[in-house]
């Protein structure tokens, strides 16, 4: 039997695999997966992202499965029930950028009719698909993400830098960052 070509990132972690081989890079189009998607890359800055996988199901518990409409809501109770869950990372200042980009969110939605057309605008309404050999070849950014991130943050978002915006856009499926040797290359770029 041939072995399977993964990415190099795609490690041994039951939950890293299947992130790898379920999700990352497949393109998303549901506003509420995508603003999971942001959340969770924002809090992940600082940490690995195996560490936000594993507390992924606690934080759709406590962030009401990343409905925007009931967190753009979330009042200092909120915040104090947020800073006690262990489940979750604690940091003060990405419960509240959370809080505050859910508000942001529901903006776009209603300017551009949903989140979906106005993130995927950035790339031309279709994913930008890379031909990278190896994961050292992966750029932390692009003029993709540069402009993700200045406009999110003209309209008041944070803790969305280019470096967040980029991995957001490897997670939702905007750009096929899958090494062309790696099985999910193809089933992702179709």
């Amino acid at each position: 039997m041939k072995p399977i070509n993964r990415c190099g990132w795609g490690t041994n972690d039951p939950q890293m695999l299947a992130y790898h081989d379920q999700e990352w890079g497949v393109p998303v189009h549901d506003d509420r997966k995508l603003f999971e998607f942001l959340v969770l890359d924002a809090f992940q800055a600082g940490v690995s992202w195996a560490i936000v996988l594993r507390k992924r199901e606690n934080f759709r518990r406590a962030f009401h499965n990343f409905d925007a409409r009931k967190i753009a809501k979330y009042g200092a109770r909120d915040t104090k029930r947020l800073l006690a869950d262990a489940g979750i990372i604690r940091n003060r200042l990405k419960i509240a950028a959370t809080i505050n980009n859910a508000q942001r969110f529901l903006e776009i939605q209603k300017e551009f009719g949903s989140f979906d057309q106005y993130v995927w605008s950035f790339v031309g309404g279709k994913p930008r698909i890379n031909k990278f050999k190896t994961i050292k070849q992966i750029p932390a950014t692009s003029k993709e993400s540069d402009a993700l991130s200045a406009d999110l943050k003209a309209r008041g978002f944070k803790f969305v830098g280019s470096t967040i915006c980029y991995a957001f856009m490897q997670a939702a499926g905007l750009v096929n960052d899958h090494t062309v040797d790696c099985f999910r290359y193809r089933q992702v770029k179709v």
